[in-house]
């Protein structure tokens, strides 16, 4: 543990801002000298005390409820003093200041009350959670993602994450793999015992069933990790095909400005909308054309640098264009670079507006015959061929369908009961654990295994696993982690 780790804390709890009730929240190794110099008496732990909190010279900074959990049976896991006062930022900035100020006054001892005591850094109350076994790493970044949830979905999920619902799981794997490496490693060091794992404790069958295990948490971890983080879906297309319009009818706001006027949109604007809990964070982008205004051939770069970060492109046609040979030949131009620039698991989703303006029979035969020019990787990206899709962005006609074909395209599956939130670096870990179970399948069905080996992969294996819950972590990824959660958290 860092020295750091140490020193006691103190920070506003609260989020910045006037609200009802503001928490100033101390977190140490025997604060109850200071619990009883900021109170005026001693708590009892763990019960409500209605008292002022008193500045130095005996006047009323506030009233307001005191509480105080001894250690370890508190978040942190130390000694922790909850002061809940009104929530002006004027009152919780003199109570953090007075946290402070009460610290350095000194005790009967002659030395400070609580030496060290500083402000905390940015959720370093729940790092130290962690770090006092409280909680489990996966479990503490469930904390940031149940706070940050935008939708009912995901905050259920992350509540799941953070009773344990994701971290039993790595546990169950990690106790099987273990077992698996006890049985090679035991041959490995008693070599006499004549041992033989492979047939009489059906190491093939285990490593079979734990490759299984791995790929259906993967499959749950990847759908958690497409609640928590969404994708990014980049419309594209030819000036005034609609991709504006269709913007605001998917947000249901006006978000971007529409006209008839071709290269209206010169930058991105861009809107994250939610698909049954599923965040789709959709960028409008300038028309894609030849052009000499300087303005808007900036615009285009910043399109394409776009449809280049995409996780997905909806590739928006012009269905009152689609005749036209110039216009048909310049959607076939930007399909080309699509396929050219994009990688193939990227999916391209072709999409015809505006079949408000023709009669239904019309908009099916256009869409029909353009859909022709396209290729089927181009049109469908590795989803494979896909039908025509005519939606009206003016009307709304179609767009229920659009918004099933971007679940689809972010591969989500209709939630079950038991999703939890999961985080890319998971989704990372468990392909590592994957990867180290292959090599280790291959390893074993060889004429002559090298039992030295195959037990590397295994705890290379177990390594990654150990790495989502924290029991193997770097101090690195540690920093990384907690520095994104809000201060007092």
């Amino acid at each position: 543990m860092l020295a750091r780790h140490h020193d006691p804390i103190v920070a506003i709890a609260t989020a910045p801002g006037r609200g009802a009730v503001g928490i100033v929240r101390v977190s140490g190794k025997a604060i109850a000298p200071l619990v009883e110099r900021l109170c005026g008496k001693a708590l009892k732990p763990r019960e409500a005390s209605y008292l002022p909190f008193k500045a130095a010279d005996g006047q009323a900074i506030d009233q307001g409820l005191a509480l105080y959990f001894p250690a370890p049976h508190s978040y942190t896991g130390e000694d922790v003093l909850e002061l809940q006062a009104h929530g002006g930022p004027v009152v919780l900035q003199l109570l953090l200041a007075r946290c402070l100020e009460a610290a350095q006054a000194e005790a009967d001892s002659g030395k400070p009350l609580l030496p060290g005591l500083r402000l905390a850094e940015p959720g370093e109350f729940t790092e130290r959670a962690f770090l006092n076994d409280k909680i489990d790493l996966a479990q503490a970044e469930a904390i940031a993602d149940l706070i940050d949830a935008s939708t009912e979905a995901a905050a259920r999920s992350a509540s799941r994450s953070l009773t344990g619902a994701f971290s039993q799981e790595v546990h169950r794997l990690r106790d099987a793999l273990v077992h698996l490496r006890m049985l090679v490693e035991a041959t490995l060091d008693f070599p006499e015992e004549e041992i033989d794992f492979l047939q009489k404790a059906d190491a093939y069958g285990q490593l079979d069933q734990l490759r299984a295990t791995v790929q259906a948490v993967m499959q749950r971890t990847r759908q958690g990790a497409l609640l928590r983080e969404g994708i990014k879906v980049v419309i594209a297309g030819q000036p005034n095909a609609g991709k504006s319009s269709l913007l605001n009818a998917l947000a249901g706001a006006e978000l971007a400005i529409v006209t008839p006027i071709a290269g209206t949109t010169r930058d991105k604007v861009a809107q994250t909308i939610q698909i049954e809990g599923v965040p789709l964070h959709v960028i409008d982008t300038a028309g894609l054309r030849e052009s000499s205004d300087e303005v808007e051939r900036i615009g285009i770069a910043r399109a394409w640098e776009e449809i280049a970060a995409a996780d997905a492109v909806l590739f928006l046609h012009d269905l009152t264009r689609m005749a036209e040979p110039d216009y048909a030949e310049a959607d076939c131009q930007i399909a080309a670079t699509l396929q050219q620039q994009l990688p193939a698991t990227v999916p391209v989703l072709q999409v015809w507006n505006k079949a408000d303006a023709l009669t239904p029979d019309e908009a099916r035969r256009q869409s029909a015959e353009s859909a022709k020019q396209f290729s089927t990787a181009a049109a469908a990206g590795p989803a494979g061929e896909q039908a025509p899709l005519v939606l009206s962005a003016k009307t709304g006609d179609g767009l229920d369908t659009l918004r099933q074909q971007l679940l689809a395209m972010a591969g989500w599956q209709p939630a079950a009961e038991g999703t939890y939130i999961a985080r890319a670096r998971h989704v990372q870990a468990l392909q590592q654990v994957e990867e180290h179970l292959d090599i280790a399948h291959a390893q074993l069905h060889v004429d002559s295994p090298a039992l030295d080996l195959l037990a590397e992969e295994l705890r290379l294996a177990q390594q990654s696993l150990n790495a989502i819950t924290g029991e193997f972590t770097s101090d690195d990824l540690l920093g990384v982690i907690f520095s994104s959660f809000c201060i007092g958290k």
